[in-house]
């Protein structure tokens, strides 16, 4: 029997974002331009408040006769998603309106991607999951050619497209193999089946889908195009809010589904992290475009993360939690960054483009630094702390070699994270950047307080709540 309460209950950040999207679309038609500017401010207190309402049910709810169910873990990774979601909505008008782009579709597209990044965590069912899938990635390949003129950007959008098309073929066909050999979609019943070659096959599939839409490696040659051709804002929305949704989805999946079949899965999740963590962390050396290389950088987080989820809900759940807590915080910072320095001729490209920093703009100087320090994993910072929850997890995991090549990987990554650092305090100065929205800079200074020093203060808080989401 259909309950109106629960189903409210279960997805009721997605009710908001789903109405608000198609109320947008009929404002958009009726007041045509003068809807372009306010969309992005209510698009993001619309997003806001999706994360308000995933806050307040943090416990969750099914609904839908079990096609979505609700819990602490996905809701918490929906709280985080949604705010970073509403965030950089807001802080992309100014550029948008600098660059004659700013219509009211992006905010648009943006809604309906957070309604698939909700979509894909509310699942308790593969069709739930991948109607999700898909309402994420083709809201995100019309994001990344939102630049139709540009060449880079349409070019950007579709390679995204190409790919993502096989990796959602991959997942559809791992599914549909999963459905075959055990009768079942529902993550619970699917994990009560005996394991059989056929579903074997079906989880290496779909796990060879969903890297790719996490990024890892081998699956990852999108990200640094995507990320170089795609306009910033649109950049700085995929490195935050899909990155830690994605990642939490993968997880869920790989824990509510498939966990009776950890012993199936965790090589080959353990295998793509230390291919992600080598990949990254040498693509990144010599990268001297600063989306390219945050790019890598993406990569080889994501291979940090995958440690996490190779342990195991037990002992990597609460830790995959706050690790990616911490890097799309400190990862927003960092791009809102690079969307205050900009000069006559466009944005920054080159990394010697920041060169002496410190002496035309200090303040921008001081919190990058602080936020690469964080995001790099030097103590006392917030990003340390994130890494040694995973360390943690996969040394009680008994995945000591994994655990050694995260340190030797994070050892190696100071080379280009200090080369940064080298540039903004020591280069000669270059000419000094335009001046910058407030809400841009507010954003860098924000980011860097809570990501490198907040959570470092209430790293154990942070802890506490990702342990209850688990709910373990």
């Amino acid at each position: 029997m259909f309950d109106a309460t629960e189903a409210v209950l279960s997805i009721g950040p997605e009710l908001l974002l789903a109405g608000a999207g198609l109320a947008f679309v009929l404002l958009g038609a009726l007041v045509g331009d003068r809807f372009n500017g306010l969309s992005f401010r209510a698009g993001a207190l619309v997003l806001l408040g999706a994360a308000a309402i995933a806050a307040i049910n943090f416990e969750g709810e099914a609904g839908f006769n079990g096609l979505v169910e609700t819990n602490g873990f996905v809701n918490f990774a929906k709280v985080v998603g949604f705010t970073m979601a509403g965030i950089v909505l807001w802080i992309s008008t100014g550029t948008l309106k600098r660059a004659e782009t700013i219509r009211y579709e992006y905010a648009v597209l943006t809604l309906f991607a957070a309604l698939g990044m909700g979509l894909t965590l509310s699942a308790s069912d593969l069709m739930t999951l991948y109607l999700g899938i898909e309402t994420l990635g083709l809201s995100s390949y019309v994001l990344a050619a939102y630049h139709r003129d540009n060449a880079r950007s349409s070019e950007a959008g579709l390679k995204y497209f190409i790919l993502g098309a096989l990796a959602s073929g991959l997942i559809l066909y791992g599914m549909s193999l999963v459905y075959g050999f055990t009768g079942e979609t529902r993550y619970a019943a699917i994990a009560a089946e005996e394991i059989s070659i056929g579903l074997q096959f079906g989880i290496v599939l779909m796990v060879t889908g969903l890297a790719f839409k996490v990024s890892a490696a081998p699956l990852h040659v999108w990200t640094p195009d995507v990320y170089e051709g795609a306009p910033t804002p649109v950049v700085t929305f995929f490195a935050t809010a899909p990155k830690i949704t994605a990642m939490v989805m993968f997880a869920h999946v790989l824990f509510s589904a498939f966990g009776q079949f950890e012993g199936d899965w965790k090589l080959i999740i353990a295998i793509i992290a230390g291919a992600s963590m080598i990949v990254g962390t040498l693509g990144a050396l010599v990268q001297t475009n600063v989306k390219r290389l945050l790019a890598y950088s993406s990569i080889a987080n994501i291979g940090y993360a995958l440690v996490a989820v190779a342990a195991g809900e037990a002992f990597g759940g609460s830790a995959l939690l706050v690790f990616m807590t911490i890097y799309v915080v400190s990862t927003l910072g960092l791009f809102a960054g690079v969307l205050s320095m900009r000069r006559k001729g466009g944005m920054v490209e080159s990394i010697h483009e920041l060169g002496g920093l410190v002496k035309t703009k200090p303040w921008l100087a001081a919190c990058l630094a602080v936020l690469i320090f964080s995001i790099a994993g030097i103590p006392p910072f917030g990003g340390f702390w994130g890494k040694w929850e995973v360390i943690g997890a996969g040394t009680n995991a008994d995945l000591l070699p994994l655990v050694i090549l995260l340190v030797i990987a994070s050892v190696i990554s100071l080379g280009y994270y200090l080369r940064l650092v080298w540039i903004m305090f020591m280069n000669e100065p270059e000419p000094a950047f335009e001046t910058v929205d407030g809400s841009v800079s507010l954003t860098v200074v924000l980011s860097t307080i809570i990501g490198a020093v907040v959570f470092f203060i209430f790293i154990g808080r942070l802890s506490d709540v990702a342990v209850r989401a688990v709910g373990l």
